[in-house]
């Protein structure tokens, strides 16, 4: 009886994620988007970003804009809006206070198959991403740093 309740024990404990994990999963929406390449501080999204992450416990999905977007009709209009947006997903983990993602799809292409690593900051209802630095998905020969706050809505 013993062996069967260590057993059970040890299954459960393989197949439940971390609690790191655990305490991510949720839908957020983002409150500030800073980048910082070549020397400069970046809000490539605007002031007030638009967009949400979501944390399953084994997958993460980020769609974020800026909220001043307007309709694309012609070409320069819709490559304005590629150039103002980021989305991506895939699988993730959690270790110490480091978010590991692995895309396997992703706004530009350039990001799937890869494996990403953010810094991670709980506070209350807030989570800090921190992230890079590596290639700018929009020109990979730019190092980024990206800084996201997001806001826990459920």
């Amino acid at each position: 009886m013993v062996r069967l309740i260590c057993g059970l024990i040890l299954v459960l404990a393989l197949a439940t994620p971390s609690l790191g994990q655990q305490s991510l999963v949720g839908t957020y929406k983002i409150v500030s988007f800073i980048e910082e390449m070549e020397g400069k501080t970046v809000e490539n999204m605007g002031k007030f970003p638009h967009g949400y992450l979501i944390f399953t416990p084994t997958h993460v999905l980020a769609f974020y804009t800026t909220k001043e977007r307007k309709p694309g009709t012609d070409m320069a209009a819709k490559a304005a809006l590629f150039d103002t947006l980021t989305g991506w997903g895939g699988k993730y983990r959690i270790e110490g206070n480091r978010f590991i993602y692995m895309p396997d799809v992703s706004w530009t292409e350039t990001v799937n198959g890869t494996t990403r690593e953010n810094k991670f900051e709980l506070s209350g209802n807030r989570l800090t991403l921190i992230g890079g630095p590596y290639p700018y998905p929009k020109d990979p020969s730019i190092m980024v740093i990206r800084r996201a706050v997001w806001e826990k809505i459920e």
